[in-house]
């Protein structure tokens, strides 16, 4: 039998991707988690053969619950199926230990070839995240203040353009106010942004934010 979770914000997405799975995968059984504090929850109590995972889930950012994903399962293989385009996120998931990245607008064929790569103990990496990821090589990514930010800027940036204070973003990262405002701090030098007004533009001009 194939165990895979299915972490998603959205019931009916959930019950899509179960329908798109099942039909193709033979002897499936498939659990569900909401936000990020159920996926914890449900790798922790059981074993998964995969977990396909939303970047942009209440609780936390994808790339945070990647993290502690991992140092509870570090062989657990994480497939993320995400809004965001590739561009944004891919290349960090990867880097993180994310098995591989998908777009929600990708056919439903590419699902199915990528969680069968994956189950196989692969990584699925698009033609044109590839391509991109050749570039890359050869050149100076750093010069793109985007790819210059660090994983948790990118949250904190995330969480800024979606309008919350930085009194709640504390609370909901756990870290002190005093830090979180040092993160925006670093994010307007880095962006060249001059209040957070046009650190909530930065943030929607680059389609980090729902």
């Amino acid at each position: 039998m194939i165990r895979i979770l299915i972490a998603d914000d959205h019931a009916v997405v959930r019950q899509g991707l179960k329908q798109i799975l099942s039909e193709a995968l033979p002897d499936l059984m498939c659990g569900e988690a909401g936000d990020a504090e159920e996926t914890v929850a449900a790798v922790r109590e059981h074993d998964w053969d995969l977990v396909v995972l939303d970047m942009s889930m209440p609780g936390s950012s994808g790339l945070t619950t990647l993290r502690e994903l991992k140092r509870l399962r570090p062989r657990l293989p994480i497939l993320f199926l995400s809004i965001h385009p590739e561009e944004q996120y891919a290349a960090r998931v990867l880097k993180a230990g994310g098995a591989g990245y998908l777009t929600k607008d990708s056919a439903p064929s590419l699902l199915i070839d990528a969680v069968r790569r994956v189950l196989k103990g692969g990584r699925y990496v698009s033609p044109s995240l590839a391509e991109r990821l050749a570039q890359q090589l050869a050149v100076d990514v750093k010069d793109s203040p985007f790819e210059a930010l660090s994983n948790r800027e990118i949250e904190v940036l995330r969480m800024l353009g979606a309008g919350k204070t930085v009194t709640r973003i504390s609370a909901e990262l756990r870290l002190s106010v005093k830090t979180v405002s040092t993160y925006r701090s670093r994010l307007m030098a880095k962006t060249g942004a001059a209040t957070t007004g046009e650190l909530i533009r930065y943030a929607i001009d680059h389609q980090l934010i729902e």
